[in-house]
């Protein structure tokens, strides 16, 4: 037995011996260097630089995109309002165009978005829209000039474009009376 609790004395020496080493080694333990903490400083100073303007631009080109999808709302909801208004024998193609106002009055439009009120859309083949400058972000602006909706989704131009959009009909298309 007494060579068991030899043993056992040994074994206790040795974990009181490790327990104190782990002691002196937690105790130098202070904290972080001013140098550890300028290399954090500096590596979230980095991905700051990177991720804002990122962001920024996503906001701008959803912003932009949304202005579009607004657009393409009307021109559905105009599509409808000249489908059961039909033309009569008097009146020229040309002269047909509904606004924004008249849509939602007539309730084929529930809102305009960030279109105005007083766009109009003609009744041509393909319908077309036609707006002045809409803001869509601080300074930026869009308009739609004889915009067809073919144009309007085939539109690859960004949000964060630096200067004033304009989208028109596509290149491959034309406007009938």
């Amino acid at each position: 037995m007494n060579k068991d609790m030899i043993e056992i004395n040994d074994q206790t020496n040795k974990g009181e011996i490790k327990m104190k080493k782990m002691k002196h080694i937690l105790k130098n333990e202070k904290g972080l260097t001013l140098v550890e903490l300028l290399a954090v400083i500096v590596i979230l100073a980095i991905v700051a630089a990177i991720a804002v303007p990122s962001i920024g631009n996503i906001i701008e080109n959803s912003r932009y995109n949304a202005v579009k999808a607004d657009a393409t709302n009307v021109l559905n909801a105009a599509q409808l309002y000249f489908i059961e208004d039909p033309i009569d024998d008097t009146t020229k193609v040309l002269d047909i165009e509904v606004t924004v106002e008249e849509l939602k009055s007539e309730g084929y439009l529930e809102s305009e978005g960030e279109i105005p009120v007083t766009t109009t859309v003609k009744r041509t083949k393909p319908l077309t829209i036609t707006t002045g400058d809409i803001i869509y972000s601080g300074d930026k602006t869009v308009a739609f000039t004889a915009a067809t909706l073919k144009g309007i989704t085939e539109d690859k131009q960004k949000g964060s474009a630096a200067s004033i959009t304009a989208i028109t009909k596509a290149t491959d298309e034309t406007v009938t009376e």
